[in-house]
């Protein structure tokens, strides 16, 4: 085989080596920066720009798409121990001359996370309100999208400040009364009768638990890598 030819392979396969092995690296020693990897390249993919709002000390974190205009803005709320790229998957099918917001939730991701503050429904709507006046996003009502804990948030926000609201969407909200509990809210009622603190389960702290926290919330049914 000709010299060049052959040179021509070897620097071929070694471009093709380093985004692989960088690739192989991140996913076993840093998953975490190759998620968020991920994230920022589906959000650029999407046209979304993430922004960061001031109300006095504390800061939200949100990314946006579009602005204002004659139709009402949508505002996104996400659920427990989730975050505003959540709804990336969703944001996908919606049209892009919407103006879209979707925020981390108070203690979650790039919002700020103190002890000190209020993490009740009622709190979470009053840091909400705060968040929509810092990016004047009620000079004109706009449309509430919320699910799981970020439904029960809308639900009240709605109820509180219903002149900022046009329209309201809760998908599986948290909050809602049913007449058969689930497994999962079962266990919930138990932990709080027994007043345990230290082991919730949407809050893992090991493999296991993450395995069990799965089981108990996803349909369906699928494994996550040791590293993750």
């Amino acid at each position: 085989m000709d010299l060049d030819v052959l040179n021509m392979f070897v620097i071929a396969g070694g471009t093709l080596a380093i985004p692989i092995l960088a690739f192989v690296a991140s996913f076993l020693l840093w998953p975490s920066a190759l998620i968020r990897f991920y994230y920022w390249y589906w959000r650029r993919a999407l046209g979304m720009q993430v922004r960061y709002a001031n109300y006095d000390d504390y800061q939200f974190c949100y990314s946006y798409r579009g602005r204002p205009g004659y139709r009402p803005s949508i505002l996104m709320l996400h659920g427990f121990s989730a975050h505003k790229d959540m709804w990336l998957s969703i944001v996908k099918f919606l049209p892009k001359n919407l103006h879209l917001v979707c925020v981390d939730m108070p203690g979650h991701e790039g919002t700020t996370r103190s002890a000190l503050d209020d993490y009740s429904i009622s709190g979470q709507a009053k840091r909400i309100h705060q968040f929509v006046e810092c990016i004047k996003l009620n000079r004109r009502p706009f449309h509430l999208v919320g699910t799981s804990m970020g439904g029960n948030v809308a639900g009240v926000y709605a109820a509180q400040y219903p002149e900022d609201i046009c329209s309201l969407t809760l998908i599986c909200p948290a909050g809602l009364p049913s007449t058969t509990d689930s497994k999962f809210i079962k266990q919930l009622r138990e932990l709080q009768d027994s007043k345990r603190i230290d082991r919730i389960p949407l809050i893992p702290s090991t493999p296991e638990e993450m395995a069990e926290m799965l089981k108990l919330c996803s349909y369906v049914r699928f494994k996550v890598p040791q590293q993750v």
